[in-house]
C-alpha cells in the first residue's frame, strides 16, 4: 500500500506540500482540481500543472478525489449524455497524464452530512459529529447555514456556497428518484465510461454514502455489503471498484468492516481509514485514529486490507483539530499526520508478523 494525504491545492489548503513531505512514510497525495465545475471537462494542461507542482515537492499524485458527477447524470435527465461525454474527456486526459485512480461518489444533494464541525471532545480537541436528532429538527434548506460558522473560513467539499444556494432546486431534481432509479442511473454511467477506463487502466473507486442511511428522505445506495456487491455484479469490470472508507461504512454499526473488505478482494482501489466514537447508533463523532479512542478495531481493518493483498493508495481520513490549529474541519495537518504514522505502524507490524519474523 501507499500512504497518502488528501490535499486540496495551494490556493485552497492550509496544509502545504512541504509539510506533507515531512510526514514519515507519506509518499503521495490525493488531490483534485478543486475549482473545477461538476460537468465540465478537465483540460489536460491543468491536470499536468497540478501533477508537476506535486512532483516538484517530492511527492506523487497517487489519485484524484474527486471528479464530481453532475446531478443530470445521477438523476438520469435528458442532458446526461453530454455530461458523461465531458466526464469521459476528463478520464482520457487523466489517463494521458498517467493518473490511474479516481474516487467519486453518487450521493444525491449532500456529498456527506454532519451536524457539527467542531464538537468539543473531553481532551479539548474538536471533531466532526453527527446526530440524527439534530437532522430531524432541521429544514434541509437550512443545513448549510447550521454549520457555516464552523468552517474556519474554508470551503468545504460538497458544501460549496453556490451549490447550497440552489438546494431547493436540487431537492426538486431528486423528487422522483428512489434507490432503484439511482442504481439504474449509476449502471448507465458506469457502462458508458468503462471502455475509456479499460483503455487507460483507470480504476474508478466509488465512495460510500455518509452516513450510510437516508438523510432528509434522499436515496442512499452505497451503504452496505449487499449493495456494493450488487454494484460490482451489475457492471462486472475490475475497473469498477470502491473506495473503502471505514468511517462512512462504519456509520452503520451493522456493517462488519473487516468482512466487507475481504468480500471485495481485487475491487478496493483506494482506502480511507479512520475511527468513530459512538454515543448511540445515530450519534457519532470522529475520534483519533487509535483503536482505543473510538469504536473500531483499526488493527483488524488494516489486517483485512493486508489479507486481500491491497496495494493501492490509502490515507488517514478526517482528523481532529488539535494543538490550536485553524484549518478546514477534518483536514488539518497535525492529527492526520499522527494518523498516518499510526496506520503505518500497524501495517509494519502486520507485515513483519506475517512474514515469520
Amino acid at each position: 500500500m501507499q500512504m497518502t494525504l488528501r490535499w486540496y491545492g495551494s490556493r485552497f489548503d492550509t496544509v502545504t506540500l512541504k509539510q506533507i513531505r515531512q510526514i514519515p512514510g507519506v509518499t503521495g497525495v490525493i488531490s483534485t482540481l478543486y475549482d473545477s465545475v461538476p460537468g465540465e471537462a478537465w483540460p489536460l494542461e491543468d491536470i499536468l500543472s497540478l501533477k508537476k507542482e506535486i512532483e516538484d515537492a517530492g511527492l506523487q499524485l497517487a489519485g484524484i478525489e474527486s471528479v464530481n458527477i453532475h446531478d443530470a447524470i445521477k438523476t438520469g435527465s435528458p442532458e446526461r449524455d453530454a455530461y458523461i461525454d465531458n466526464y469521459i474527456t476528463t478520464l482520457e486526459n487523466l489517463g494521458k497524464a498517467d493518473i490511474h485512480m479516481v474516487c467519486y461518489n453518487f450521493m444525491p444533494v449532500f456529498d456527506w452530512t454532519r451536524t457539527e464541525l467542531a464538537r468539543v471532545r473531553p481532551d479539548g480537541s474538536t471533531v466532526l459529529a453527527y446526530t440524527q436528532e439534530a437532522v430531524d429538527k432541521l429544514n434541509p434548506e437550512n443545513m448549510f447555514a447550521s454549520i457555516a460558522g464552523d468552517t474556519n473560513g474554508t470551503i468545504m467539499p460538497g458544501w460549496e456556497p453556490e451549490r447550497m444556494e440552489k438546494i431547493k432546486d436540487l431537492f426538486a431534481m431528486y423528487e422522483d428518484i428512489d434507490e432503484e432509479k439511482l442504481f439504474a442511473n449509476l449502471k448507465y454511467f458506469l457502462e458508458r465510461i468503462m471502455p475509456v477506463c479499460d483503455k487507460y487502466d483507470i480504476n474508478m473507486a466509488i465512495h460510500p454514502d455518509d452516513p450510510a442511511w437516508s438523510v432528509f428522505g434522499l436515496p442512499r445506495i452505497i451503504i452496505n455489503k449487499e449493495n456494493i456487491l450488487r454494484m460490482m455484479k451489475m457492471v462486472d469490470n475490475p475497473h469498477n471498484g470502491v473506495t473503502f472508507c471505514s468511517g462512512s461504512y462504519g456509520t452503520n454499526l451493522q456493517n462488519d468492516l473487516p468482512d466487507m473488505i475481504r468480500s471485495l478482494k481485487g475491487r478496493i482501489h483506494f482506502a480511507h481509514v479512520r475511527n468513530l466514537k459512538f454515543n448511540s447508533p445515530t450519534d457519532f463523532e470522529e475520534s483519533a485514529h487509535l483503536s482505543s479512542d473510538g469504536t473500531f478495531d483499526m488493527y483488524e481493518i488494516m489486517l483485512a486490507l493486508y489479507d486481500i493483498g491491497f496495494e493501492g493508495p490509502i490515507r488517514p481520513d478526517h482528523g481532529r483539530m488539535i494543538w490550536d490549529e485553524v484549518a478546514m474541519p477534518g483536514y488539518g495537518l497535525y492529527d492526520r499526520a499522527l494518523g498516518a504514522a499510526y496506520l503505518n505502524g500497524l501495517w509494519e507490524a502486520i507485515v513483519k508478523s506475517h512474514s515469520g519474523r
